[in-house]
């Protein structure tokens, strides 16, 4: 059997103890879900709950329109994530495989973009998407995330990139390959770790934005989740069980999608960094 020594052992505690507190604020969302106001607020407020309410998701459902909003918050993050992944890697490979003045001046201006915070560029964005005649719609919103997103993506993506050999495409070209085929043959099977670190990024921050959504989008059946929620607190502000209902159902698909690609992550973190 192998021996412990001390050293190992608190390092083990520190881990458990770690995971408990990381943990335990999604088991008490959990638990607060399948309470009523009294356990919630008087009786149990911090352990599992006594009496499980299960009719606090069926109020959450019935009661508060959760599948339109479930239903929009899923079609703008998934389209977002899927165009943003797209245009940063068509674009991160061209300026990562030619460099030229043109390229990196594209490069830089697009780095850029991190630096802007989004509160300077609201005013401007209502007035473009009302002059484009998007109020209201999916438009509306995956425009602007896929915009925001696109810096972060670069970065990621252009370590990765600068990472690979470019003996991988001299071979594949002397081989006869053409540029289609060297790219989705030889250089998209390697981007798997990294495609997993922007699709969890990319759909969480999609699905949780709330400061876009609040002002690009006024009709209650366009609403994304994180707007119908703000509007729960006031509707059902007397019955906190189906908030966390609501809340618990709003999570689940990010946790889905982080299990689903974590195991990718610790691979292309190595490769996140910039490389000149």
């Amino acid at each position: 059997m192998k021996k412990w020594s001390i050293s190992k052992i608190i390092v083990f505690l520190t881990v458990v103890f770690y995971g408990i507190i990381s943990l335990y604020p999604m088991i008490w969302m959990a638990f607060y879900s399948l309470k009523n106001n009294e356990e919630i607020f008087v009786t149990n407020p911090f352990g599992p709950p006594l009496d499980p309410q299960w009719s606090n998701y069926t109020k959450a459902v019935n009661q508060f329109d959760i599948p339109l909003y479930f239903k929009n918050s899923m079609i703008v993050s998934l389209v977002a994530m899927f165009l943003g992944i797209l245009f940063s890697m068509m674009f991160t490979y061209v300026v990562a495989r030619v460099r030229t003045k043109t390229t990196r001046f594209c490069q830089n201006l697009v780095m850029a973009g991190m630096f802007i915070p989004i509160q300077a560029v609201m005013t401007p964005l209502v007035v473009m998407v009302k002059n484009l005649h998007l109020s209201n719609t999916y438009w509306s919103l995956i425009i602007p995330y896929v915009a925001l997103s696109f810096p972060f993506a670069v970065m990621v993506l252009y370590g990765f990139y600068r990472s690979l050999p470019m003996e991988l495409e001299e071979s594949a070209y002397i081989e006869g390959a053409g540029f289609y085929r060297t790219y989705f043959s030889i250089i998209l099977p390697q981007l798997k770790s990294v495609i997993s670190v922007l699709v969890i990024y990319q759909f969480m921050s999609h699905w949780n934005e709330f400061s876009l959504a609040l002002i690009l989008i006024t009709k209650e059946e366009m609403k994304t989740l994180p707007l119908g929620l703000a509007g729960f607190y006031g509707m059902f502000s007397t019955e906190w069980g189906p908030v966390g209902a609501a809340l618990v159902l709003a999570s689940l698909p990010v946790i889905i999608v982080y299990l689903f690609f974590s195991n990718q992550v610790s691979d292309a973190m190595v490769y996140s960094g910039m490389k000149n």
